[in-house]
């Protein structure tokens, strides 16, 4: 009778495991038929349409490349920001880690290289276990992870989030679709490129995304050098990337990177010594947060907000504003700039010398140009982009106009007063009408009353005005005053322009045509950082600074003074390549002849003398000694807005100090600027310093020559 029950119960099972086994054949035939077996003719109206279904699905996958870093870098290759949505930087196989691929494949599919996109055998041992009560498996190769990641991916690009599917949530179709992709996948590509675009896509963390961006974050190496416990641990980690995650869930970690490593000895990958020593070993994380977007820039902030700008201003970088963005996000471009990381890192110290925390906020900036390119090579400034304990913060570019030229925003603070450095304009002016370096005006006369006839072409002179001179508001210059007493009286004009005296500007202005300054300034680019007019020289304000200019644009009009007349545009692009290394727009130099060669070297001799005995005197002495140099020193009638732009033949350089706050109402007086009380501030007082001591120290990495001499048809004949 026991022996009876026994036989009884052994049918028992063994029918059972048939009908489990007919079950599951059944459902795998529906599921794969179409790819197992196609060439039988499968009995059964169920089975027979399920072929046809399965051979009905897309086999099309567009594999685009997925979402890449943009990085953006300084002419000499140093990294200044990151930009993405998704951190990535996609590798080659060959770089990475050979125990990368074997981690993966030993936990994910042992048996990558054997299948043909869809695993037969996994799927039925998944199946069995699922369906008869055993531990739940999953059946997805690598291909057709690989499929899922690149639909999603290609959903995400397209603005479609809501479609993403993730694994949980895909029915029957969703997995009859990734099955046929897969296999067609397969066809297309070798198992190397589909093993290396899958390492490249797949979701580690939300910092990382693609292998190399997590080798870097949670162990701050690359690819190539990841260790076998390191390997283990990331490849581990892919299937719950939160529940595995090693700096929030430690002990999981270890244990799914055990199993890994478990995996790799079975499938003979690794030897039982590798095994053991790297089960041995702990988590060993150094974790190297992701950083990206110009407020987490590595330098340069300020430049780098102005970059990005331009990008997003520029439609050869997509149709709209949300278009660029993702171009900037998505789009793995590398961004060459013009910046010199030797110029930033100098010019950042010393502004923040200059400055340091002052409670009151002013601000100091430094901008540097080429001469004869335009290239900017140096930006900062005394602030921090986002909020800090005791830091002066602004998103504010000190440096930089608050438009471009077509009235899009560069958040820039918009220009401050130039003061005495919008002077060698009007020097330039008069040289260029024929006058000399050392022709006497009479800077005794303090006022212009309201009927002076100042001359102006582009008007039409009617009772001692032009019609145009009352249109821009050209009025009575009364009480003109200079910083000094001693200097109203007759002088030659160089001397004037060096000591700065305001007096004599005027006495040039006074037999000058006005529309001739005006076009001087508006040939060195010249113009409101405001709203990107040119400077209207018909108000007389303007004469000695009145209207706020962006400190790049100042120092670009030197430079053009430096370069032997020459005027070059600003450009902070080199080079632009997508991932493909295909060139998109960037900013070639555009140069144009602005000032006669001589009237520029005119300009330069009186400029020269600015810091050998004039206004700038003071200023550091040894810049003077060390290369030839130029500058001219300006402050604004409330000392609020200080300045020196200074130049070599192979660097100008705008150095700003003053109130930069809205408005810049405050003047600069009874002020304490790092321990030293001031009772007003001028231009050589610390914007001097500032400029003098950054440039002992750049000067010389860029050819500074000396000055060509101007003719003595410019220079005239000394005062007697």
């Amino acid at each position: 009778m026991m022996a009876r029950n026994r036989l009884s119960s052994r049918m028992g099972r063994f029918l059972a495991r048939m009908l489990g086994f007919v079950l599951l054949s059944s459902i795998c035939g529906v599921l794969v038929a179409g790819y197992l077996v196609p060439q039988i003719a499968l009995a059964g109206t169920t089975v027979s349409r399920s072929i046809s279904f399965f051979n009905g699905l897309p086999t099309e996958l567009a594999v685009q490349t997925p979402a890449q870093t943009t990085r953006m870098v300084t002419a000499d290759g140093k990294l200044i920001a990151s930009f993405y949505e998704e951190n990535r930087v996609r590798i080659p196989l060959k770089n990475m880690s050979p125990y990368v691929k074997d981690a993966i494949i030993a936990i994910e599919d042992s048996r990558f290289y054997e299948h043909s996109g869809v695993d037969a055998r996994g799927l039925l041992r998944a199946l069995t276990s699922n369906l008869t009560g055993g531990e739940r498996q999953g059946a997805s190769t690598l291909t057709q992870q690989y499929v899922t990641n690149v639909a999603n991916e290609s959903k995400i690009s397209a603005g479609r989030e809501d479609q993403v599917i993730l694994s949980g949530q895909k029915n029957m179709g969703d997995k009859l679709r990734e099955m046929r992709l897969a296999i067609a996948l397969e066809k297309k590509y070798t198992k190397d490129q589909i093993l290396e675009g899958y390492l490249n896509i797949v979701f580690f963390n939300r910092n990382a995304y693609g292998i190399e961006a997590a080798a870097q974050y949670f162990f701050s190496v690359p690819a190539s050098k990841l260790t076998l416990p390191q390997a283990a641990l990331l490849a581990g980690l892919v299937n719950s990337p939160s529940v595995y995650d090693p700096v929030t869930n430690p002990k999981n970690s270890i244990q799914r990177r055990n199993q890994v490593l478990d995996a790799m000895l079975e499938q003979d990958k690794i030897t039982k010594k590798q095994h053991d020593a790297a089960k041995a070993s702990g988590v060993g994380l150094k974790v190297r947060p992701s950083r990206q977007g110009c407020a987490a820039a590595a330098m340069a902030p300020y430049f780098c907000d102005y970059v990005s700008h331009l990008i997003l201003n520029n439609p050869a970088f997509g149709p709209d504003a949300e278009a660029r963005e993702q171009k900037m996000r998505r789009g793995g471009l590398t961004i060459t700039t013009t910046l010199d990381s030797r110029l930033q890192a100098a010019a950042q110290a010393q502004v923040d010398s200059t400055a340091g925390a002052n409670p009151a906020k002013w601000g100091s900036s430094l901008v540097s140009v080429q001469p004869g390119t335009g290239k900017i090579l140096a930006m900062a400034q005394n602030t921090v982009f986002l909020p800090q304990r005791g830091k002066f913060d602004t998103q504010l570019n000190f440096n930089v106009d608050s438009k471009d030229a077509n009235g899009n925003d560069l958040n820039g603070a918009g220009g401050f007063q130039p003061g005495s450095t919008m002077k060698p304009f009007t020097f330039a002016e008069w040289l260029h009408e024929g006058r000399t370096m050392t022709e006497t005006v009479d800077a005794s006369k303090r006022e212009y009353p309201l009927g002076f006839r100042w001359r102006s072409s582009c008007g039409k002179v009617v009772g001692g005005y032009s019609t145009k001179q009352r249109r821009a508001g050209l009025e009575a210059a009364d009480d003109l005053q200079n910083a000094s007493e001693g200097y109203y009286r007759k002088m030659p004009a160089n001397y004037g322009l060096y000591n700065s005296i305001n007096t004599a500007t005027f006495a040039e202005v006074a037999q000058l045509d006005i529309c001739g300054i005006q076009n001087m300034v508006k040939a060195v680019g010249i113009h409101s950082g405001l709203d990107g007019t040119t400077v209207n020289m018909h108000q007389l304000g303007n004469v000695l600074g009145g209207t706020g200019v962006a400190p790049l644009h100042m120092a670009n009009a030197f430079a053009t003074f430096a370069a032997d007349g020459r005027y070059c545009e600003p450009i902070a692009i080199l080079r632009v390549a997508d991932l493909a290394g295909k060139a998109l727009p960037a900013q070639a130099p555009s140069c144009r002849d602005a000032v006669e060669p001589n009237v520029a070297r005119g300009v330069n001799a009186a400029l020269q003398d600015v810091l050998r005995k004039g206004s700038g005197i003071y200023i550091n002495p040894k810049v003077q000694s060390r290369v030839p140099v130029a500058a001219k020193t300006g402050t604004n009638n409330s000392n609020g807005a200080t300045w020196v732009v200074g130049y070599t033949t192979g660097l100008a350089t705008a150095s700003f100090f003053g109130d930069t706050l809205e408005g810049q109402q405050r003047p600069g007086r009874n002020l304490t600027i790092n321990g030293k009380f001031y009772s007003r501030i001028d231009g050589y007082m610390i914007a001097g310093p500032q400029w003098a001591n950054y440039m002992l120290k750049v000067a010389k990495m860029y050819p500074a020559a000396a000055f060509p001499k101007p003719p003595a048809s410019i220079i005239g004949k000394p005062a007697p």
